[in-house]
């Protein structure tokens, strides 16, 4: 034999010899200890996953997968089952594989080493009966930067939450968990599990380790306190998927983040999503949107790859937070989306609202409405069976609260005048239909108009004009809103108070409506 040939050959042979891999087994944990017993049988047909690759357990709930230093082996958790959640209510579906541990040279830590591979991986898994209609939470940017943000978010969100989580069954935090300091990750979690739901955690671009060299090892520590940063799970009819979207160290330039996906996030999407029944109802979590009008937020060939993979679903919903505003935006064929209809990208409104910003209420709290007059608050996704409908609520309000108007208190007589009544809708999109009408008269249509809200341009123009200090932080300058309608006063109304009525239907279907009183007063001449 030439010698030549050989030796390539049997360095090939050794390197396959020497590479790690994991297996064990899911099974149904009748128990519930964690431990798997003889007795205890393994189920078929569940998908498994290092991170890239995902294959189904054999007849007897056995998987097997190559592993390398850093990844995470988890099962993808299927509908009529749980895994084991711990004391913060977080769901324990994972191995992370890291024999080294994290960087030690980070600021804040991550994973202490894990030596070598245990002989068996195993997942415990229990039967739960799920409804293919069900509710969920999902929050948008908590990011305390301090303790005493921390505290406002547990008694302007968490609080209430916990009386009007009705039949949500789990919970989805959109990003940017902490604000920079990852001490308050853990901390965070605990104000969390007074919720009391199983509670999923997107990765975000505040939750990071920002002296990472490598993308991959920027989430170290938010590996350490929540698990993987790119996993999936069923529930009902629904399959979710949770990633990680934001590059960092930015490719481009070494500097700052971008939106976007590694190759093996990719891989990932696609190996998982070839196992998925096509008639289920793909949900997509991540931190940033996937903006189309330009290349600076998010890396066009990403956003591609993730539309292809998601093509042959008819059914699939885009969650993401970030902005600090709320927005409703439609993906078709311009944006390079070749489904059967829009792509959905619900961009949730944050329960920071804007970072803790503005005068305090009775109880302490910041106001901080968001810089396109969207009030701080958290949403509730209604499921049915592969159908969803999302409904927001404003903390600390009503659940009907769904309208802020913007009514002059007086106009002249005659009502010849050039002021507007302004309707912010805060779910609304330029798809959906606002009317209004003075007086119980006729309803009529409101223009669609992307402007500012000038309830919000007030209340920033409050600390600007004021001879002292407020205490707190002045709220962001104000933005343009994508869901403000205007309409005219009728220019024939008589002297006194008059009523303006508003109504808003969604694109669910669902009605809202407010109002607000104002009053025709005689026109004061100059001499």
């Amino acid at each position: 034999m030439n010698i030549k040939f050989l030796i390539p050959c049997l360095l090939i042979s050794a390197m396959a010899f020497s590479q790690a891999s994991v297996s064990g087994y899911v099974y149904e944990d009748s128990n519930k200890n964690q431990k798997r017993e003889n007795k205890e049988k393994g189920i078929e047909g569940v998908a498994v996953s290092n991170g890239t690759q995902v294959i189904l357990t054999d007849k007897n709930g056995r998987y097997s997968l190559p592993i390398q230093d850093g990844q995470t082996v988890f099962v993808i958790k299927p509908s009529g089952y749980m895994t084991p959640v711990n004391g913060n209510n977080l769901p324990q579906y994972y191995y992370q594989y890291k024999p080294k541990g994290s960087p030690a040279d980070y600021k804040y830590k991550g994973s202490a080493p894990t030596g070598e591979l245990p002989k068996e991986i195993n997942f415990a898994l229990n039967k739960q009966n799920e409804s293919k209609n069900f509710d969920i939470l999902v929050f948008g940017d908590p990011q305390p930067y301090t303790d005493k943000q921390l505290d406002y978010f547990r008694r302007a969100i968490v609080n209430e939450v916990k009386n009007t989580k009705k039949n949500a069954v789990l919970g989805i935090s959109l990003g940017d968990l902490v604000g920079d300091n990852l001490s308050l990750q853990k901390p965070y979690a605990d104000v969390m599990k007074e919720i009391g739901l199983p509670w999923y955690n997107v990765m975000g671009n505040h939750d990071m380790n920002y002296e990472a060299k490598e993308d991959h090892l920027s989430d170290e520590t938010f590996e350490s306190n929540f698990g993987p940063a790119n996993y999936s799970f069923n529930y009902g009819n629904v399959h979710f998927i949770i990633l990680d979207d934001i590059l960092y160290p930015d490719p481009r330039d070494g500097k700052g983040y971008w939106g976007g996906f590694r190759e093996d996030q990719l891989k990932f999407v696609e190996n998982d999503l070839k196992l998925v029944d096509k008639n289920k109802l793909i949900v997509v979590s991540f931190h940033i949107p996937l903006e189309h009008k330009n290349e600076d937020n998010f890396r066009n060939s990403d956003r591609q790859k993730l539309f292809d993979y998601l093509t042959p679903f008819k059914n699939a919903f885009i969650l993401s937070a970030h902005t600090h505003i709320q927005q409703q935006l439609f993906y078709g064929k311009e944006a390079g989306w070749n489904g059967s209809k829009d792509l959905h990208e619900y961009n949730v409104g944050t329960t920071c609202g804007d970072w803790w910003s503005g005068t305090s209420d009775d109880a302490g709290l910041p106001t901080s409405t968001m810089r396109d007059g969207t009030a701080k608050g958290y949403s509730f996704i209604s499921f049915n069976d592969n159908q969803y409908k999302v409904k927001y609520k404003t903390a600390g309000k009503p659940e009907d609260y769904q309208i802020s108007l913007y009514v002059p208190k007086v106009i002249p007589y005659p009502s010849k005048t050039s002021a507007k009544i302004l309707a912010n809708f805060f779910m609304g999109s330029k798809k959906d239909k606002v009317e209004y009408r003075i007086d119980g008269e006729q309803w009529e249509a409101m223009s669609y108009d992307e402007t500012l809200d000038p309830n919000f341009v007030m209340s920033v123009f409050k600390w600007d004009t004021t001879q002292n200090l407020f205490p707190g932080r002045r709220p962001s300058n104000p933005e343009m809103s994508k869901h403000i309608w205007t309409g005219d006063f009728a220019k024939k109304l008589s002297l006194g108070k008059h009523k303006v009525e508003v109504r808003a239907v969604d694109m669910y279907g669902n009605q809202f409506s407010t109002s607000q009183e104002f009053e025709v007063q005689n026109s004061i001449l100059i001499p």
